[in-house]
């Protein structure tokens, strides 16, 4: 394929939110108790990673309608980014890229069940391409299948060329934690922050995890890297007051509270398990 042509690689990422490891749905849903059980991966880490798989995808046809397909996503237009990308499909029907693009679609679309069906399909395409692995077991996570989701993100790994691994890492201990696999997550969200200092959503997941667990200190060394490192979510400003009430510091947990509502007024309650009239 002639490489002018090939389409750019293509990374979206959604906040379900949040939950994908954040909360209800990633952590834009007001919540008054932490509640870990609903952790939201997608926080974390990017749904959709399209790259051209450069072994079927040989037609220029092919390519321009994949290319016009993410043009077309990226723009919120998803009837006609799926109109070319099953056009990209017939010329080539064993691409990656072009189910990917549909999976993404059926998913803004609210259709879940064919976005699994879609991406299940790209990673039996693409066995060899870690990106794709990655989004069906971010998928897999997502629908609360988390501990099939994990052998995804181990062959993503095994892929040499995947030039995102810590969000992989990051992605598969905050699912394992979900799994209630917490040496799992441990490793993979310390081997994620090795990988990437400044991954913003393996420092929350470890930071969850470390509080989960009984661990104060540590949590709180890693909140304050989380809140350093990125804007502030609800999530993570909910935890660092959580954790600050847990170690006495009722000062700073009433900082992180008026912080919490004053860059997200639509927050109620504390987030410390009272009425938030703090």
């Amino acid at each position: 394929m002639d490489v002018r042509h090939r389409p750019p690689s293509l990374t979206i990422t959604t906040i379900l939110m949040v939950a994908v490891l954040a909360t209800g749905a990633c952590s834009r849903m007001p919540f008054v108790k932490q509640d870990f059980k609903r952790q939201e991966f997608e926080r974390t880490t990017a749904e959709v990673n399209v790259k051209g798989n450069g072994r079927n995808n040989n037609s220029v046809a092919a390519a321009r309608n994949l290319e016009l397909a993410q043009m077309r996503l990226m723009s919120g237009d998803y009837p006609a980014a799926e109109k070319e990308a099953l056009k990209a499909l017939k010329l080539d029907p064993k691409s990656a890229d072009a189910e990917t693009v549909l999976a993404v679609v059926a998913s803004r679309s609210g259709d879940p069940a064919g976005a699994g069906r879609h991406y299940l399909r790209a990673a039996e395409f693409a066995p060899d391409n870690g990106a794709v692995q990655s989004n069906y077991g971010v998928w897999l996570c997502r629908e609360g299948r988390a501990a099939e989701s994990l052998p995804w993100f181990d062959r993503a790994l095994q892929d040499p060329r995947y030039t995102s691994p810590s969000v992989a890492l990051a992605n598969s201990g905050s699912c394992a934690a979900r799994a209630g696999q917490d040496v799992r997550a441990g490793r993979d969200l310390r081997r994620a922050i090795a990988l990437d200092p400044n991954n913003a959503a393996a420092l929350g997941a470890l930071a969850e995890l470390e509080f989960r667990q009984g661990n104060a200190f540590e949590a709180r060394a890693f909140s304050e890297r989380r809140l350093s490192v990125a804007p502030a979510d609800r999530g993570a400003l909910q935890l660092a007051s959580q954790i600050e009430e847990k170690l006495g510091d009722r000062v700073a947990a009433a900082r992180y509270v008026q912080r919490m509502r004053a860059e997200f007024p639509e927050t109620r309650g504390s987030g410390m398990g009272d009425d938030g009239k703090r």
